[in-house]
């Protein structure tokens, strides 16, 4: 059994209502228990990351469609291998490695004023970009997975298009406002996808 189908998180509606929710292994042996074969047909799958819908044949024993499902996840992107020639300047065992850095006077000045000296000042200013950067690509893809998910399974839902202006506006308190008298499964599963959609000082 492919190690993916286990690490893949899915969710399952009948309707409007949660089937099962977990691993890609744990929610096709669940309905394909609980459900009978009309059920399936109407059954959407959903990825937990991208709140896109999963594709799933059901056709067969639990074990074809495990199988199948298997060679269709199975292969995982692998590390992409480094070309790039091995440097030996820097400190390689702090795993520090030299490079150039190209800046006006002032900028130099301004970095060596700094307590620690211009690399402790590039570090932490390099680490502060990356952290607003992580933020900020979080709130994207949290957003576009409400977003895929609202749109396939709530989109002729009341205030829908309401929900959505607040979602991309930030605006937590009137994004769960339109989407309150929505279904309970369909709204709790928005809540969840939306859970990095807003900015913090908003939480």
């Amino acid at each position: 059994m492919s190690n993916a189908l286990t690490r893949f998180y899915c969710t399952a509606f009948l309707g409007v209502g949660v089937v099962a929710s977990g691993s890609l292994q744990h929610v096709v042996t669940t309905v394909k228990d609980a459900l009978d074969d009309r059920d399936l047909t109407q059954l959407l799958l959903f990825d937990d990351s991208t709140g896109k819908p999963v594709d799933v044949d059901f056709r067969g024993k639990t074990d074809d469609v495990l199988k199948r499902l298997g060679e269709q996840f199975g292969d995982l992107p692998g590390t992409e291998v480094n070309h790039q020639p091995t440097r030996r300047v820097g400190r390689p065992k702090l795993g520090v490695v030299s490079g150039e850095v190209t800046l006006l006077p002032r900028h130099w000045e301004w970095l060596k004023s700094q307590p620690g000296g211009a690399s402790v000042t590039l570090r932490k200013l390099i680490d502060e970009a990356r952290r607003a950067g992580e933020k900020q690509s979080n709130i994207r893809e949290s957003q576009e997975a409400t977003f895929n998910f609202m749109t396939a399974m709530a989109g002729n839902f009341h205030q829908y298009e309401e929900a959505l202006r607040a979602l991309y506006a930030g605006d937590l308190d009137r994004f769960y406002h339109f989407i309150d008298d929505w279904a309970p499964d369909i709204r709790n599963h928005v809540k969840r996808l939306a859970a990095n959609a807003f900015p913090e000082e908003n939480l």
